[in-house]
């Protein structure tokens, strides 16, 4: 390695890596990195005790950090002797033209480059702006001031904006702890919630086979007692046909009416009931979901198809058999018997309720809150609509990134649903069951709304809350999850 390349290394090494300058008054922090004493004293004064070091981001005690004189000393000698290299290598720069060994005189502001006056007559520089050297030395030193004043500007930005990523480095961790701290949490919770249900279903369990048992044993008694019955006639009538026919037919009427009045008890099977327990979805239990994320929806009126009415309250929708008589709104449905819900999702997580009735044929669910007109011209689903159809004895289940397919389940009365905006996922429960129907899971990149759908002989749909009902934890989901 050339005398000239060590001193450039040894230069690098002696600056500071906030301000890359020569380091003043050096201090070291405890991962070994060295900084200016006021470079450092700036940057961790955005932080609190700890901070992360600017060049390795290891987390640094402010109280931890030591002035290095040993290393000021250094950055000194080091100055130094890069000036006397300086000086020698200014005075050996070469002040004649190699192509005519005249001095240097002028300089080429459009070639930018050194001439002698042999150049100047010799070359083709005629429309050139050419200067004397110290009047050209004299305008560059000036465009350089200005350099140097940009260039410190954006290295200033540069590391205010290394500052900040740094700060959003540490951010992500925290939220990240942050997030391990509550999911440890929650399955913490979900784990004591399981074992509580474990325990209640073995006990359940017990408690069924018990009271089976004790009638298996009853009735296998009774059959005891039947079959001694059966045996006890069975001898009288063997023993009776010994007898002399008139005393064979003076008793006969006892045997016959004996034998039709043998009652046979029934069999009970040995039959445990299936043991069903509804799980909480995703990480918490469904009662805990309804009483943190509930939200209060109302129907829109002006989405409203013509003949839907919309009650007072903006809690019930109905269809009629004859369209309204009243101006229509640019946003309402016109082919399709549908009204939208208020407010508008866009992030976060949020559940409500819808009381459907038992007849067939309607639909609710989400759907993208900005339709064009020609989706609400349309008598089919929007293009960005995630729905259940409930057909009377079955659901149609369809989305954007789900195929239309169908889910028996029994006839629901209520129901939950439950959207997780940056999970990207929608949810339907049978309330008060807690029983799930189906989760579309997509990825939502643009507000969505309440969708709601009615066809003829349908029963109103009814928004209510989900205390609605004197609705109870059942199954064995407790409200204290």
């Amino acid at each position: 390695m050339s005398q000239a390349s060590k001193l450039t290394k040894l230069q690098a090494e002696t600056k500071c890596n906030i301000c890359l300058d020569d380091l003043k008054y050096p201090v070291t922090t405890e991962c070994g990195h060295n900084f200016c004493h006021t470079c450092l004293t700036s940057f961790y004064e955005q932080w609190e005790e700890l901070f992360p070091c600017p060049v390795c981001r290891h987390p640094c005690n402010v109280w931890n950090t030591s002035n290095n004189v040993q290393l000021g000393t250094m950055v000194e000698m080091a100055q130094g002797l890069y000036s006397l290299t300086s000086r020698n290598n200014s005075q050996e720069t070469r002040t004649h033209c190699e192509y005519h060994n005249r001095v240097l005189t002028f300089f080429c502001e459009d070639d930018l480059q050194l001439l002698c006056d042999r150049c100047i007559r010799t070359g083709n520089r005629n429309n050139h702006q050419v200067t004397p050297i110290a009047q050209a030395a004299s305008h560059h030193r000036r465009k350089l001031h200005r350099l140097i004043k940009s260039l410190q500007k954006k290295l200033k930005e540069a590391q205010e904006l290394k500052t900040l990523q740094i700060k959003n480095s540490w951010k992500l961790r925290h939220q990240a702890e942050a997030q391990r701290k509550e999911l440890t949490s929650e399955f913490q919770q979900l784990s004591q919630f399981l074992n509580r249900e474990q325990k209640a279903a073995f006990s359940r369990l017990k408690d069924e086979e018990r009271d089976l048992k004790q009638k298996l044993s009853e009735n296998i008694a009774a059959f005891e007692n039947h079959v001694s019955t059966v045996r006890g006639l069975f001898s009288h009538v063997v023993a009776g046909r010994a007898h002399s026919d008139v005393e064979i037919l003076s008793r006969v009427k006892d045997f016959y009416q004996k034998s039709e009045s043998l009652y046979t008890p029934d069999i009970i099977p040995a039959q445990i009931g299936r043991e069903a327990c509804n799980f909480p979805p995703q990480y918490s239990a469904l009662q805990k979901l309804i009483q943190q994320f509930t939200v209060q929806v109302t129907l829109d009126p002006e989405t409203a198809h013509p003949n839907l009415l919309v009650s007072e309250d903006r809690k019930r929708v109905t269809l009629l058999k004859k369209k309204q008589d009243h101006p229509r709104s640019s946003e309402s449905f016109t082919d399709s018997p549908v009204v939208l819900g208020n407010p508008n999702f866009n992030s976060g997580r949020h559940y409500w309720e819808v009381k459907v009735g038992k007849k067939p044929e309607w639909a609710i669910g989400i759907c993208k809150a900005n339709l064009s007109p020609g989706a609400r011209r349309s008598s089919s689903a929007p293009e960005k609509c995630w729905r259940i159809l409930w057909q009377g004895d079955c659901f149609v289940v369809s989305g954007p990134a789900d195929p239309n397919s169908k889910l028996k389940v029994t006839t629901p009365r209520t129901i939950g649903i439950f959207l997780d905006y940056e999970l990207g996922e929608v949810s339907f429960y049978s309330m008060p069951e807690k029983s799930h129907i189906h989760t579309f899971r997509d990825t939502f990149t643009e507000p969505v709304c309440p969708y709601f759908y009615l066809r003829l002989h349908s029963e109103p749909l009814r928004l209510c809350s989900a205390s609605d009902g004197g609705r109870k934890p059942t199954g064995g989901l407790n409200s204290d999850i």
